[in-house]
């Protein structure tokens, strides 16, 4: 338990400059655009994130969990699924760029309602293998527990990107925040795949070569899940906005949209830690017992961490509406108390479904990830139309309290 705290920490800071640097972007954006324009890069930063998932795919938790399962026979143990990891890689890519940029025009309609923003999602679809470079030597950095590097390479590249977007935002307004936030993942891998050449992982022998059909398999489970989240996360914040675009406008949009930004940004100190330190953990240990006395001894540590920072974030909400927005986003305040208290009830419910990820449960993932993505967008429209903008943080609140519900009772059944 000590070194979760310690990681925490560590990853603490780098997602306090992240913090910093999202919350600085936000702010220009703001300012140069207003909520319009935010709620505008929020779809923008789903379209990416949804795309950048699917590439991400297998060089995420599989390649962590393998690497650190492997990396005390040496990197030749770990080869076998690195190689896997990459080949999946360059077939979906394959795949992916082609058909994003035939359908970029109906992309962008969906998203914007305006198919002259079909060069965001071209831009988009033709950096994917830079963002998934990035992600694959973040996974093994994390795999082998090097915590250090790990942040160290994270601060820099969000440095870098961060100094680039800015740049992009004074230079082109919201054409060049769109386009910042297009590229801002295949910067991050630039920077990771320099950074990483002399490493003696970083050998083309482990990357190229035969691949074992164990291994792909392997990967492929982990990479169905991933492109689950990837698909459902990122599709039902975009229907769930336009709901909100229909309903009550681009304005009061961008009002929700900044209050989930702040959620999503704080929330990153704790998700980290789990992708850092915790996944690795769960992976390592055996049998059901062990696993979900893990799971307990973490949660009475974290959710009053959790519970803690989100009241300060709603006691400190005017000063950091004052602080990262402008005072046309004020009339948000509303919709804090409600969005806080599901933030803490989502990051309960992550302590007991990450073993769906650690023992590689694929039907149990694809099947809450789709129910509970689809229950999130209906509680949406039925809840909106009634109430208003608040329907979408109570939509929020109660989508996450079924899903604790689900994982907490189920979860000795998918850590088998």
């Amino acid at each position: 338990m000590k070194r979760l705290l310690k990681v925490t920490a560590m990853t603490a800071l780098l997602t306090l400059l992240r913090m910093v640097m999202g919350f600085v972007i936000a702010k220009v954006v703001a300012i140069y655009t207003g909520p319009t324009g935010l709620a505008m890069l929020g779809q923008v930063q789903s379209l990416v994130g949804s795309l950048n998932g699917i590439i991400n795919a297998p060089v995420g938790s599989g390649v962590v969990r393998y690497t650190a399962e492997n990396k005390e026979q040496g990197f030749e143990a770990c080869g076998p699924w690195w190689r896997a990891a990459l080949q999946w890689v360059l077939i979906i890519s394959a795949i992916a760029i082609p058909v994003g940029l035939l359908l970029a025009k109906p992309i962008a309609s969906s998203l914007f309602k305006d198919t002259s923003l079909a060069w965001v999602v071209m831009v988009t679809v033709c950096v994917l293998p830079f963002a998934a470079i990035g992600t694959l030597c973040n996974s093994v950095i994390n795999g082998q527990q090097f915590y250090r590097r790990y942040v160290g390479l994270g601060m820099l590249s969000v440095l870098m990107s961060g100094c680039v977007m800015l740049g992009m935002i004074a230079w082109q307004n919201i054409e060049g925040a769109l386009l910042a936030a297009s590229v801002q993942a295949a910067l991050i891998g630039v920077v990771m795949l320099f950074a990483n050449l002399r490493q003696p992982w970083f050998k083309l022998r482990y990357w190229w070569g035969t691949v074992e059909p164990k291994a792909r398999k392997d990967i492929g489970g982990y990479m169905l899940m991933a492109l689950t989240s990837a698909l459902t996360v990122p599709i039902s914040l975009i229907l769930v906005r336009n709901i909100l675009i229909d309903q009550v406008g681009w304005d009061a949009t961008g009002q929700w949209q900044a209050v989930y930004k702040i959620s999503e940004v704080y929330l990153g100190v704790i998700t980290m830690a789990f992708g850092t330190y915790y996944l690795p953990r769960l992976a390592s240990l055996s049998g059901v017992d062990a696993i979900v006395g893990e799971i307990h001894k973490t949660a009475r540590v974290i959710i009053p961490i959790v519970a803690t920072i989100a009241l300060g974030v709603y006691l400190l909400r005017d000063v950091a509406i004052s602080l990262l927005f402008t005072e046309e986003f004020r009339s948000a305040r509303e919709l804090f108390a409600i969005q806080l208290s599901g933030d803490v009830i989502k990051i309960a419910s992550w302590l007991y479904a990450y073993p769906m990820l650690s023992r590689r449960a694929t039907s149990w993932f694809v099947y809450t990830e789709i129910s509970f993505s689809i229950l999130f967008v209906c509680l949406t429209y039925f809840f909106v139309p009634e109430i208003g903008i608040h329907g979408v943080v109570i939509a929020y609140l109660i989508n996450y309290l079924l899903y604790f519900i689900t994982m907490f009772f189920n979860v000795r059944r998918f850590s088998m």
